[in-house]
C-alpha cells in the first residue's frame, strides 16, 4: 500500500489508532479526519515523519467531507456514537454522515471504501442505535455499491470501553450488574440467579477488525461486500 493516501474518518478513535498503526507500518499516506485534529496529533509518531496528517472533519457537513477526501485514494469510516445529543444524533452521524462520505467519495474519484457498520444493525431493531446503523449501511451501498461493509461484534483490547468498564466497576463494587437474565428461581432445589448467564457476546479482538479493514482495502474481492466480524468464543454477560 506503498504511496497510497488512505482517509480515516474516526482515526482517533479506538479502533483507528489500531488501524492507523497498521497502515502506517505498510506504508501509507495517512489523513486522520476528525472534528479535533488537535486530539490525533498522538497518531504521528505511529509513521515517519508527515505521513499521518490529522485534518478538521465533521461528517454532518458534506464540503468539510470532501475536503478531507481530495486527492485519496481510500476511504475507511469508522465514525460512530454509543449516545446521541442534540447535534450529534444517530441519525446525523450514522446515516447522514455516513451518506456524505460515500457520495464524496465517488465525487472524488475515490477506489476504495471501508464503511465499519455494527453487528445486529437492522431495519426493524428496538434500538436506534442498531437502525441508524442500517440506514447508514443502506445510504453507502446506494451511492458506493463496490464498499465493503463490516458489522463488528463488541470489539475488545487496549483502552475499550467495555470490558475495561467492568474492569473499573469490580475494582471498587462487590456487587457487578449482569443484564438479560430472568427472574431468579428455584431449580432442582437450588436458587438459580443467572439462569443461562444473561445476554450473549462474540467479542472480537480490535486487532482482528483493523486486520480485516486493511484487508477489504487490498482486496478486490472484498467489493461489494458485506462481513459479520466475530472472535472464536460466545460468552454470557
Amino acid at each position: 500500500m506503498a504511496n497510497k493516501l488512505v482517509t480515516v474518518f474516526g482515526g482517533s478513535g479506538f479502533i483507528g489508532r489500531h488501524l492507523v498503526g497498521r497502515l502506517a507500518a505498510s506504508g501509507a499516506q495517512i489523513r486522520v479526519a476528525v472534528r479535533h485534529p488537535d486530539a490525533a496529533i498522538f497518531l504521528k509518531p505511529m509513521g515517519d515523519v508527515g505521513q499521518i496528517t490529522p485534518v478538521q472533519a465533521n461528517v454532518r457537513y458534506a464540503d468539510s467531507v470532501r475536503a478531507a477526501l481530495d486527492g485519496a485514494d481510500a476511504v475507511v469510516n469508522l465514525v460512530g456514537i454509543l449516545s446521541g445529543s442534540r447535534r450529534q444524533r444517530f441519525d446525523a452521524v450514522h446515516r447522514d454522515g455516513a451518506a456524505h462520505i460515500a457520495q464524496s467519495a465517488i465525487q472524488t474519484g475515490v477506489k476504495r471504501l471501508v464503511h465499519l457498520s455494527s453487528l445486529g444493525a437492522s431495519s426493524d431493531s428496538t434500538s436506534h442505535y442498531a437502525r441508524s446503523k442500517w440506514a447508514g449501511e443502506v445510504a453507502v451501498s446506494e451511492a458506493f455499491p463496490k464498499s465493503s461493509i463490516l458489522r463488528p461484534s463488541v470489539v475488545f483490547g487496549p483502552e475499550d470501553d467495555f470490558v475495561n468498564r467492568f474492569a473499573a466497576l469490580a475494582r471498587i463494587s462487590p456487587v457487578l450488574p449482569v443484564f438479560g437474565c430472568p427472574c431468579p428461581r428455584f431449580v432442582g432445589g437450588r436458587l438459580d440467579i443467572f439462569g443461562e448467564g444473561g445476554t450473549k457476546f462474540q467479542p472480537v479482538y480490535v486487532g482482528d477488525v483493523a486486520a480485516a479493514v486493511m484487508t477489504c482495502i487490498e482486496e478486490r474481492r472484498t467489493q461489494g461486500q458485506v462481513y459479520e466480524l466475530g472472535g472464536p468464543h460466545v460468552y454470557s454477560f
